[in-house]
């Protein structure tokens, strides 16, 4: 995934705020990175410029060497429904779908026949076995949160995109969830883009992308993620460089 110069302004009236200006990185296949920044700062306008749920006023974002900004909406629904996965700090599940139901859905909307097939294990292999017919009242945060992560990865997308997971979640739940999406991450080998305000959890990726007032202020790199409840080499910084 590639960034290049994006730049978001919203008009209102006679008046022009600048969200993000000039913000360009590239991401390898495969990497973790994290995004830091403090509210307002731009940071989930940016994730959703990546994704391409948002347009930019300038700039263009490139995945696997396409600019999606050069398809129209359809089009770029249909590259994240092929290419990409979510996971929301207020889950986004359907309350009138079960947890298998919502696991199933990418790959129904796909015209997948074997989404059930699918979906079973993967919600097996976040603990959720026993919860298949529940709806999303009758499970906990952690527990709805664990069904949007077999949602994110029932796809096997080859981009994992997080919008502060463990935001609505106390801190043993959600380091639990966070472990997790690490492993589930590790074991698909998709390329994490997660955005937090948290840096403890940032560390765990291999990389961080700092933003203030709409600018990348500083990309941050380890040798390699830190794992689990270990020192975390100091990182490395560069300042921000608007060039691809």
């Amino acid at each position: 995934m590639k960034a290049v110069d994006l730049t978001k302004r919203v008009t209102t009236g006679e008046s022009s705020l600048l969200i993000l200006s000039r913000v360009s990185f590239e991401i390898e296949a495969g990497a973790s990175v994290a995004v830091l920044g403090a509210s307002g700062s731009g940071k989930t306008t940016l994730l959703g410029l990546l994704a391409g749920l948002d347009v930019p006023t300038e700039g263009r974002v490139e995945v696997h060497g396409e600019d999606i900004f050069r398809l129209d909406e359809d089009g770029r629904a249909a590259l994240r429904q092929r290419l990409v996965g979510f996971v929301f700090q207020s889950f986004q599940l359907l309350p009138a779908l079960t947890a298998l139901e919502n696991v199933m859905l990418p790959l129904e909307l796909a015209g997948r026949s074997d989404a059930r097939e699918q979906a079973l294990p993967l919600l097996e292999r976040v603990g959720l076995a026993a919860r298949v017919g529940h709806y999303p009242r009758q499970l906990s945060g952690g527990e709805q949160q664990r069904v949007a992560l077999a949602r994110a990865f029932v796809t096997r997308p080859r981009l994992l995109m997080a919008d502060e997971p463990t935001g609505n979640l106390d801190a043993a739940t959600g380091s639990g969830v966070i472990e997790l999406m690490f492993e589930l991450n590790r074991e698909q080998g998709t390329t994490l883009v997660l955005v937090t305000h948290d840096e403890q959890l940032a560390r765990r990726c291999g990389r961080r992308l700092r933003i203030a007032a709409g600018e990348l202020v500083a990309d941050e790199s380890d040798l390699r993620p830190a794992a689990a409840g270990t020192p975390v080499a100091e990182p490395t910084s560069a300042p921000a460089v608007h060039a691809a």
